[in-house]
């Protein structure tokens, strides 16, 4: 507990900003909900024929997966707030439309007819009866919609739309629970103490009741305005993948190599190219072999303080899967060296921007440097497990493993591409989930070994360098053993639009600080 203390105490300012984005993303939805969907249950009480047909939409709409409906969204509103505020606003109809409608409707037809007896109008009567006795069922609803929106905010940080979910997002790409902890822990106080809070304004009754409604009418857009409120004006927008930005072989170390200084906004990897084609964004970071940098006519950034380390591309195994399949290592090095930059690059634009299967972008190639068989008939009676990360270069890499070794042997290879960032697949390796895994020396260097300062400083940053030195650590520590390099060296990098970067003249990352600086 004390390391999540101190990591609360370094990041409370972050933990504050995002804390009240969250309240105010939970509020502004939860306003427009309320404003669409209080006069609808209204309607649809009045006209119960339109009842199950509004009422059947609003909960297919509920049932639908909030990564899913964010998918959808994200092509027609782009990445930001747009999305995660329409998939919010969707989610919380539900209910506040349900028990408005249930309210009204479960108020004595006696009382209606004494109100029109003594001359009410229908207005009236809505007003003076017929919301003041549904005001409980109503702040059921909201009750209900308000805890809703405050779970399914923390997705808003997948579109870069901020809040507790950028620490809990980091924390699963890093394995860094105190990270995840920092924003689940808040995302759930805040659940509890808002439900606390309308559970004591449902409770009144009469014209205190009345009063607490008309204060939390007033309440609701001062507190949808945190989502409001100005931060600090950049010359230029970044957006960093989650992992990129806690990573010290990332963000970290761009800060501590040229004293950049950004606040970026962080978004899922697979959507940071969308969002700079978009110009929603001005910079990204990326990998230098992405497919996307020839699609999108982007350009990277010269990393000319070598702040990055060498990110050569191998697979590694399992010792006890070597030493019980003997032909594997032979069958899997026959990829090395045959995967150069420029050849991944192609690999990946092919998937990435033409559209194409990764099977059938794999087949191709091992078909042109001489390396598919088709597999023999037959059952295949033992099974090895490839891990992979959640990007395109990792998917083609699985599938080019899957068909040479199936081509090569009589092994079943079966593939898990979920498995997040990379100390997920590192466990995963540890443990015995997994079999083999594609990683990048820089990777394991940094991220999974982590040596002292004076290891850094004595270890030459050379490709042949950091490979015998990863891979004798791996070996010792880990039973873990890197085959022979594929060829290509992936690193992170920085990336803007060419014709911006040139309009700018920015070239390299010093050229970047140095315009951020003026």
């Amino acid at each position: 507990m004390n390391d999540f203390f101190a990591f609360v105490r370094e990041h409370s300012s972050k933990l504050i900003e995002q804390t009240l984005t969250h309240i105010g993303l939970t509020f502004v939805s939860l306003l427009a909900a309320l404003l669409i969907g209080v006069p609808l249950g209204i309607v649809i009480a009045r006209r119960r024929r339109l009842a199950s047909g509004i009422l059947a939409l609003a909960g297919v709409l509920q049932t639908i997966p909030s990564v899913a409906l964010l998918g959808f969204l994200i092509p027609l509103l782009g990445i930001g707030a747009g999305p995660a505020l329409v998939a919010l606003f969707l989610y919380a109809l539900l209910p506040i439309i349900r028990n408005t409608y249930v309210g009204i409707t479960g108020v004595s037809p006696l009382l209606k007819e004494a109100a029109q007896g003594v001359g009410m109008t229908d207005r009236q009567i809505l007003t003076k009866v017929e919301l003041p006795l549904a005001l409980p069922v109503i702040f059921a609803g909201i009750r209900t919609a308000t805890v809703i929106n405050v779970g399914v905010a923390t997705l808003a940080a997948y579109v870069a739309a901020g809040g507790l979910g950028e620490f809990i997002f980091s924390g699963i790409a890093l394995s860094n629970v105190n990270m995840m902890l920092a924003g689940a822990i808040p995302a759930a106080l805040l659940a509890v103490l808002f439900d606390f809070l309308l559970a004591q304004l449902q409770q009144l009754s009469g014209k205190r009741l009345r009063v607490g409604a008309l204060a939390f009418l007033l309440l609701t857009p001062f507190l949808s305005a945190f989502y409001l409120l100005p931060g600090r004006e950049d010359k230029l927008i970044a957006g960093f993948a989650h992992e990129f930005y806690g990573r010290s072989d990332g963000y970290p170390g761009l800060q501590k190599t040229y004293g950049l200084l950004l606040r970026p906004r962080l978004i899922d990897q697979n959507l940071m190219y969308e969002a700079i084609h978009r110009k929603q964004v001005d910079i990204i970071s990326g990998y230098s072999t992405d497919g996307r940098i020839k699609a999108y006519d982007l350009v990277v950034l010269d990393d000319n303080r070598h702040a990055f380390p060498p990110y050569d591309a191998a697979l590694v195994v399992r010792q006890a899967t070597l030493n019980r399949y003997v032909d594997l290592a032979t069958t899997l090095n026959l990829l090395a060296g045959k995967l150069t930059d420029s050849v991944m690059t192609a690999l990946n634009y092919q998937v990435d921007y033409q559209k194409k299967s990764t099977e059938d972008v794999a087949q191709n190639f091992l078909k042109q440097v001489g390396l598919y068989k088709r597999p023999a008939p037959g059952e295949r009676t033992e099974t090895i497990v490839m891990g992979t990360k959640v990007f395109t270069e990792q998917y083609i890499l699985a599938e080019l493993c899957r068909q040479l070794v199936e081509g090569q042997t009589a092994l079943r290879v079966v593939t898990r591409t979920g498995l997040g960032g990379t100390q997920i697949c590192f466990d995963a390796l540890r443990t015995g989930s997994t079999d083999f895994s594609p990683e990048y020396t820089g990777t394991g260097l940094l991220v999974v070994l982590q040596p002292s300062a004076d290891t850094l400083r004595a270890l030459p940053m050379q490709p042949d360098s950091v490979y015998q030195f990863v891979r004798q650590q791996y070996v010792t520590n880990y039973k873990l053993d890197w085959l022979k390099p594929l060829g290509f060296n992936n690193s992170y990098c920085l990336m803007m639009r060419r014709e911006q970067a040139q309009k700018l003249g920015i070239r390299s990352i010093d050229d970047l600080t140095r315009f951020l600086s003026k």
